[in-house]
């Protein structure tokens, strides 16, 4: 046999061989491809039907920086506002994250300036100051009023123990600005409590330590004219109050007295809830939620 013609049978074999060893595998093959190109699109974050996204925002109020996280589904209808409580940070409000999302709100939760040691906003909580952070809970809101697209037509306000106080005078002061108010163990009692201690102005001391935290005679000069349940009654839309019945620090006569003070109000006690939830009661908790924003 002449050479070329055994190089020509050699070649059909192999092309043969070939084939056959494409059909035996073309299974394998396709799912290779479509893995491959699977774990690309997620890598590159192009899966964006069903993706969150969280951004670090600055805000000013005046020459206040104001340190926060908003929250973004793929798709949203308002923004919720969370105000953390007495010495806490934006990592309060990180649990609400998820239910907010999956409801078809941003949440944008942020550190007091001098709310907290641990704030990234201000740790001197020395200058602690109620009428501060409601200064700064009107500067956010005027934030995403200006720059929050559609969804600045549906703010909420959400705050837990002094976050609650601040988002209730704030709610107060701007009634149209806000769509709903949410409040968790609301600590409506901080002016009574310091009255009580401090019953006159000249009795406060320049410095008070509360829970290890040293706060500055100014924190309880002011709250001694504040009146919360005096100003209730200018919100008149929908309120959610959520509280603990073994509450060691927050009043369940308070939430009571709140929720036939504000027009359209509701409370839901967690039986045997203290003051900040469990796993389970923050479930539960959530649960009204869900409802009262459904």
């Amino acid at each position: 046999m002449h050479v070329s013609q055994k190089i020509g049978i050699f070649a059909i074999r192999k092309k043969n061989n070939f084939v056959i060893f494409m059909k035996r595998n073309i299974a394998t093959i396709t799912l290779l491809i479509f893995c491959t190109t699977w774990l690309c699109t997620c890598c590159n974050g192009k899966n964006d039907t069903k993706q969150n996204t969280i951004d670090t925002l600055w805000l000013n109020n005046g020459d206040r920086k104001i340190f926060g996280e908003l929250y973004k589904p793929a798709k949203s209808s308002g923004i919720v506002i969370f105000s953390h409580g007495f010495n806490g940070t934006h990592r309060d409000g990180q649990k609400y994250y998820k239910l907010f999302g999956e409801l078809g709100y941003q949440c944008f939760s942020f550190d007091f300036p001098c709310g907290s040691i641990h704030s990234k906003s201000d740790n001197n909580a020395y200058n602690m100051s109620v009428v501060d952070e409601t200064s700064d809970l009107r500067a956010i809101i005027s934030y995403f009023k200006a720059n929050g697209g559609d969804a600045a037509d549906n703010i909420i306000l959400i705050g837990e123990s002094q976050g609650g106080l601040v988002s209730s005078l704030t709610a107060a002061e701007q009634p149209a600005d806000i769509s709903k108010l949410i409040l968790i163990f609301p600590a409506f009692c901080i002016p009574d409590n310091w009255n009580e201690r401090y019953p006159n102005a000249s009795d406060i001391p320049d410095s008070t330590e509360i829970w290890g935290l040293k706060l500055g005679k100014r924190y309880f000069e002011q709250v001694r004219t504040i009146k919360p349940f005096e100003k209730m009654a200018q919100f008149k839309k929908p309120v959610l109050i959520i509280q603990g019945d073994k509450d060691p620090i927050v009043s369940m006569d308070d939430s009571r007295r709140a929720c036939r003070t504000y027009p359209h109000a509701q409370l839901h006690v967690i039986l045997g809830a203290g003051h900040g939830f469990k796993s389970h009661e923050h479930k539960l908790s959530s649960n009204y939620i869900k409802e009262f924003l459904k």
